[in-house]
Parts: structure tokens; sequence; C-alpha cells
């Protein structure tokens, strides 16, 4: 985090010049955090970002005053990552990454090669993961949270994605390199398929080529599947994004 700079917390809304933070985030910033009345700190419902100050702290909620509405600032590109489900510590770790990097919506697949008790799984963990994309689009100061969507197969996911730049991360020496793809692109949404650990099956590559989605590669080393996300959405907030990361 920069020197001096304040920290980000979400609200459910702004209503006539205040806000209210309630539950498990305010017992955070009041017991945790030590907050007191008159600190203050930026403050967003989803689509706006303010300035609050303290007004009054208890034990399950902290009430603001709101000074004034700062400016923001959002990718131009609308990515969604369908990603499967690998090592719950690593999937963890790529749910953080691709928050941080922008990312609006997170699909979760169950892979053929995904491990059948993560997948048994991972529905019970859905609310861990919905915390941890709060508290890594805090940190990266988003002004909205991801979406994470329920559990799907690839070929479900696969057909329900028919829009913008269709990518999907493949080790087959003949796929296109991710570079190359992204060249011809502009600016549409971005729907990024990465696999399991153990790689894609032919009927999810049949899949996907009849949702068109692009076969690409990263290139010929052997990346783990969290290692794929963050060079991936790295790759392709460079290449499609036209803005270049100034506030609005």
């Amino acid at each position: 985090m920069i020197a001096g700079m304040r920290r980000r917390f979400f609200v459910d809304k702004f209503e006539n010049q205040r806000a209210v933070m309630e539950g498990e985030a305010a017992h955070h910033l009041g017991r945790v955090l030590r907050a007191q009345p008159g600190q203050l700190y930026e403050l967003s419902d989803g689509s706006r970002v303010w300035l609050g100050r303290i007004e009054t702290v208890s034990r399950n909620e902290v009430d603001f005053l709101l000074l004034e509405e700062l400016a923001t600032y959002e990718p131009d590109i609308e990515t969604t990552l369908l990603l499967s489900v690998v090592k719950f510590d690593a999937f963890e770790w790529a749910l953080e990454k691709a928050t941080e990097l922008g990312v609006r919506t997170i699909l979760p697949l169950a892979a053929a090669r995904s491990e059948k008790t993560l997948l048994a799984s991972a529905p019970k963990r859905a609310e861990r993961w919905k915390k941890i994309l709060h508290e890594a689009s805090q940190q990266s100061r988003r002004v909205r949270l991801p979406v994470l969507e329920p559990l799907a197969t690839p070929e479900n996911a696969f057909r329900a994605h028919r829009e913008g730049v269709r990518i999907l991360l493949s080790e087959d020496p003949n796929a296109q390199p991710l570079r190359d793809v992204l060249r011809k692109q502009h600016d549409h949404p971005a729907v990024l398929a990465i696999g399991p650990e153990g790689g894609w099956t032919e009927p999810e590559l049949e899949a996907a080529r009849s949702a068109l989605f692009t076969i690409a590669s990263l290139g010929r080393l052997i990346l783990r599947t969290e290692t794929a996300v963050v060079a991936a959405l790295a790759n392709i907030n460079f290449a499609l994004a036209h803005d270049r990361g100034l506030p609005t």
C-alpha cells in the first residue's frame, strides 16, 4: 500500500450523506483496527466512492458521515475468468490475484481432470471464496466486487459465453501464441478459460471450439494453473485496455 493512502471498505449503500457498516466488517474495523470517531476512510457502494468520516463506533456497527465523492478508476475491459478447480490453496491464491487484476466475473469449473474430492467440497467453500474476493477488492481499491458464479461444467460455461474475445489456454503445441491472438482483437469483453493441472480433455476442447473459443498458449513452459491466471490476465489487460489507468 502506498504510504499515506487511506484504506477502502465496502458498504451496502449511501443515503442522506451517511453510510453504515455492519456485521463482521464493522467488528473488524472497530475492534481489530480500533477505529475511532473522526478517522477518515474511503467507502464504496459498488458504483461510487466517497470519503467518509467515522461518527460513531459500536460493537457491530460503524456510522460514517460522507464528506466528498472521490474520483474512481475501473478497467475499461470486462473480463470473465472460467477457472478450473485445483487444490484450494492455489485456487484461492488465483482468486485473489484475478481480483487484483480487475476480473469482473469468476466462474469455477468442474473440469473432467479436477480432483473429485475438491469438486465435492467446492460448494461449501463459496462463502470463503467470496470473502477472499471482498478482501482483495478492498486491498486493491476496486470500486466493485467481482461476481462469483456457481460451479459449472466447462461445456455449460463455454455455451453460456458466446460474445467477445474467447480464449482457452492449452499446452497443445499447435495452439496459437496468446500474444498473436490478442494482436487481432480490440475492445470486446474477454473470456479466459484455464484448465486443471492435468489439462483439458478432448471433449472439453471440442466444446470450446464449438463455442468459438480460440485455443491459445503462453509458450512452451509448463505453468501451474495459478501462474497461468496471472500471466494471461496481465497480457489481456495490456493488449485490450484502451486507458492507461488514469482516474476519471
